[in-house]
């Protein structure tokens, strides 16, 4: 089956905005959150995740840097290394992604993803220094989904790789970024090819349901299962620290002082 949207769903034009600001902020050459968003489905399915699971993965796929967006640093679209407190600032990003995503109005379950999507298999990431299945299943899908969507573009600091580079470089950091599992499942999907287009499936598909779409709420939930908007089943609190579990009004602002409790290095690979 070819991988599509969660049946019966769209992106509103409201939300395709902002992931377009987003992409051009960043200076992404492509639609850089559509593409995750359409990795992440694939992957997806292959691990058979509930229709308002992949819904949240899809959304948050969208909006997973509109921290950076927010933060608007200069340095982000420099073609330059970063300074070590300029790689510090960027460990930031995650959590006030989160706090917009709740602003906007996102499901809890966005917000979490948004959260985690620079969470690390081997605990280096950030900003909470989860580890293997600590880390959302979902999350670990977006990491690798992202991953490999920046690999395949052109960035401020580095050309686009090749996809047989691509391929190699996340073989190369399984088992320390990114889920085997994960990996696994892109490397053998069928359509790995398919998400090379300029014009991502989703694009298309949203182009041609816009007038739809336009009457849709960017936080509804899907209709064909039991979806609890603002849940995310594959998570467990029990895993994780009280902070993980706080609503976003619990959850205060980063100071600018505050540092990241994770150990990832910023690359340029996201």
């Amino acid at each position: 089956m070819e991988p599509i949207l969660v049946k019966d769903t769209s992106f509103d034009e409201k939300l395709l905005q902002i992931s377009s600001e987003m992409d051009a902020f960043e200076g992404y050459t492509h639609a850089h959150g559509l593409r995750i968003a359409e990795i992440a489905d694939a992957i997806g399915r292959s691990f058979n995740l509930a229709a308002h699971d992949r819904f949240f993965m899809q959304q948050a796929a969208l909006v997973h840097d509109i921290g950076e967006m927010v933060m608007d640093r200069e340095y982000i679209k420099q073609n330059r290394v970063l300074t070590a407190a300029e790689r510090l600032d960027m460990h930031r990003h995650p959590v006030i992604g989160e706090q917009e995503a709740a602003k906007r109005g996102f499901s809890r379950g966005v917000q979490l993803l948004v959260r985690w999507h620079h969470e690390w298999w081997n605990g280096s990431g950030y900003p909470d220094a989860l580890e293997g299945e600590q880390i959302p299943l979902a999350a670990r899908i977006l990491r690798v989904a992202d991953s490999f969507a920046a690999l395949r573009d052109d960035r401020p600091r580095r050309a686009a790789m090749s996809i047989d580079e691509a391929k190699a470089h996340l073989s190369d950091w399984a088992g320390l970024e990114f889920d085997p599992r994960v990996v696994r499942a892109l490397l053998a999907s069928e359509y790995i090819d398919t998400f090379e287009v300029d014009t991502p499936r989703f694009a298309r598909q949203a182009a041609d349901e816009a007038p739809a779409a336009a009457s849709k709420a960017i936080v509804a939930a899907p209709n064909d299962d039991a979806a609890v908007p603002g849940t995310l089943p594959m998570w467990n609190p029990a895993e994780v620290s009280d902070q993980k579990s706080q609503s976003p009004a619990q959850i205060e602002e980063i100071s600018e002082d505050e540092q990241p409790r994770g150990r990832y290095r910023f690359s340029d690979n996201d």
